[in-house]
């Protein structure tokens, strides 16, 4: 029963991630707003076990089961670099906090 809990989350990780993913193409023609891009670009980090730091993100995602203090310690899939590499383009752009 743990295991099948523990793949049922894992599962639904890989789809929330496979779906940021997607949008990814969207990112490089600023289609998203500062909020959205924070909140795609932590998306992923949750995803992969990054534990949050900021009251905001820990407030919104909280760190049950996180693995991670680093950023540059999350494992990520080259798909969640580029993704997280045009996210953070787009930010700079429109200058978000």
């Amino acid at each position: 029963m743990k295991y099948a809990m523990m793949f049922a989350a894992a599962s639904v990780a890989a789809i929330e991630v496979t779906a940021i993913s997607a949008r990814a193409g969207d990112v490089q023609g600023d289609a998203y707003g500062c909020e959205e891009l924070w909140s795609l670009r932590n998306d992923i980090f949750k995803a992969n076990g990054y534990c949050f730091k900021s009251p905001r993100a820990i407030s919104r995602y909280g760190n049950a089961g996180c693995q991670y203090d680093s950023e540059s310690a999350v494992p990520l899939s080259s798909q969640d670099r580029s993704t997280l590499k045009a996210i953070k383009k787009s930010e700079r752009r429109q200058r978000c906090a």
